[in-house]
């Protein structure tokens, strides 16, 4: 699932990179994809479309798109966007202080659960 969701937005961003200058119209139809790939991948719409929305704004807000690296600069804004959904920060493991600790993973078929497991059983 993630595999599918992560070329489907290296197609569209790959495209907007590759142009110079981008129209609002190329913005709109790119994060129209994006919201698309994002429920192909069963993100909930609400969080799809403030996604979408945010990016728009940041994107419009400045003069990013009479830029030279437009493309670029959108990615970015949707990267940082991403970040902050997922709560924008790093957090460490914290061990349980009874041993056997466990851990919760929850994840739909396919999302790498098990490798993730595997890794970190391995490290601690």
């Amino acid at each position: 699932m993630f595999e599918t969701l992560t070329n489907k937005l290296t197609v569209v961003f790959g495209r907007l990179g590759n142009k110079g200058r981008l129209t609002e119209k190329d913005v709109d139809e790119a994060l129209r994809e994006v919201r698309l790939a994002l429920l192909d991948a069963d993100v909930h719409f609400k969080v799809a479309r403030s996604f979408t929305k945010s990016v728009k704004e940041k994107v419009m807000e400045g003069d990013i798109l009479t830029s030279l690296t437009a493309g670029q600069q959108v990615v970015k804004a949707a990267k940082d966007e991403l970040v902050g959904i997922l709560g924008g920060r790093t957090a460490s493991l914290r061990e349980g202080t009874r041993k056997p600790s466990v851990i919760l993973m929850v994840g739909l078929n396919g999302s790498g659960k098990t490798t993730t497991a595997v890794k970190l059983a391995y490290r601690l």
